[in-house]
């Protein structure tokens, strides 16, 4: 009997909450506590050198939240967001993570290494201070979380692009950043697409016609338009994304991805687990309740015909293609060292 080929050891994730947990927490140090999944030790032990951070706001979410604020309240979001940043700016100095700000970077792969994802815009009080955002590692943005931001609808808030978001867009575009489109409203999506020019991914998503028609999961024909533009689709491990009125399984999770894999190609899936996302471990597919047990998930994939190549890309091959895609990575030197001319007011 013929082995098969090693998989890869590693794994990119696309969504995790790192700077709300660890604000959350105080600390991502030691193992994760009761019914967490996510700390430095377990991202290491489930093989997750390079993740997708969030930088992640709410918009009137329970006060004592490091992620709230208070509806229309920019320079509550503004200082929501900052508070997230600098978090990761001190896990750097730490040496806890590196920011990935360009290619180099990102080939690196010397501990953990991150990338900045803006879950909601609203930290951006206007289309002109994302320069400054992105001077400081800002790679991706969704324009919109849940409740909707000044920017666009989101899943539980209809609406389309607003005119500020329009602007946001074409300023994002200008600046090479990726756009996420996983929490957009339907009708919000649909501008995205329309007017950017940009790369576009749904970090953490999955797939409507398995799970329900919920605005949060994607229809078959937004998979289609996200492929048609050489996009990801990121696995989301929240159980409730997986399977109505039970435990999510294993088997889900592969279901999922296969079906997306039948619109837009193995090529163009990848894990975006959303495992700090703010639920418990329990809540996560039953096996896979640890990160250490990740390796189920590619074990899977292989046991369904997904060749080694087609596994690897789906642990990290197809996020890094897409992400090697980004100006903003191109430029990650020029655009960090260039002269900033719009400064949120609160910048000392």
């Amino acid at each position: 009997m013929t082995t098969p080929p090693a998989l890869s050891p590693s794994w990119i994730d696309g969504h995790l909450d790192l700077a709300w947990a660890g604000l959350e927490r105080g600390h991502l140090d030691g193992p994760p506590p009761a019914g967490a999944a996510v700390s430095w030790a377990s991202l290491e032990a489930g093989g997750i050198d390079t993740a997708f951070a969030t930088i992640f706001t709410e918009m009137d979410g329970p006060p004592s939240d490091p992620a709230s604020y208070a509806a229309g309240d920019a320079a509550g979001a503004e200082a929501a967001g900052r508070r997230q940043l600098d978090w990761y700016l001190d896990q750097e100095r730490r040496g806890r993570i590196g920011i990935v700000r360009s290619i180099d970077d990102l080939e690196r792969r010397e501990g953990l290494q991150v990338v900045l994802l803006m879950e909601c815009a609203d930290p951006i009080r206007s289309p002109e201070d994302a320069a400054w955002w992105v001077a400081r590692g800002v790679r991706l943005v969704g324009m919109s979380w849940g409740r909707g931001s000044r920017y666009a609808g989101g899943n539980a808030t209809p609406g389309p692009l607003t005119a500020s978001g329009r602007e946001l867009v074409s300023t994002l575009d200008d600046l090479g950043v990726g756009h996420d489109a996983s929490h957009l409203s339907r009708a919000s999506f649909d501008d995205l697409l329309e007017r950017s020019t940009g790369p576009v991914c749904a970090t953490h998503s999955n797939a409507a016609a398995l799970i329900g028609d919920d605005p949060r999961h994607l229809l078959d024909d937004q998979i289609r338009a996200i492929g048609d533009r050489d996009g990801i689709v990121g696995l989301n491990l929240f159980g409730r994304f997986l399977a109505k009125d039970r435990r999510a399984t294993l088997a889900d999770c592969l279901d999922h991805v296969e079906h997306a894999a039948s619109i837009i190609g193995r090529h163009r899936l990848a894990l975006g687990s959303d495992a700090d996302g703010g639920f418990g471990s329990d809540e996560l597919p039953v096996e896979l309740e640890r990160l250490d047990h990740l390796d189920r998930l590619a074990k899977g994939l292989r046991d369904r015909g997904w060749s080694t190549d087609e596994v690897d890309g789906f642990r990290r091959g197809n996020w890094l293609r897409w992400l090697r895609g980004l100006d903003a990575f191109s430029a990650g030197s020029a655009v960090t060292t260039t002269t900033i001319t719009t400064t949120p007011e609160n910048e000392e």
